[in-house]
């Protein structure tokens, strides 16, 4: 597939390049399109801890503090 790329947007493609990092446009764009892929995952999974929160599905810190020190054998910070 071949697109053309705005000008602004292939002038950050090509100083990408002159870095040395990637080999191709392709590589840029793959990299890219990883670090939206990750982003969006990162974002949905915020979304579902606020869903988490509004719906109650929470643990009270002070609980999951002394649930893990126990798990782990932690002496008490108190």
């Amino acid at each position: 597939m071949t697109c053309q790329l705005p000008p602004e947007i292939d002038q950050r493609v090509q100083s990408q390049l002159s870095l040395g990092i990637y080999q191709t446009p392709a590589d840029v764009l793959n990299d890219a399109l990883d670090a939206l892929d990750q982003r969006n995952e990162d974002l949905a999974s915020i979304e579902r801890g606020i869903a988490d929160e509004q719906a109650g599905r929470v643990t009270p810190l002070h609980e999951f503090d002394q649930d893990i020190r126990s798990q782990y054998g932690f002496t008490s910070h108190e």
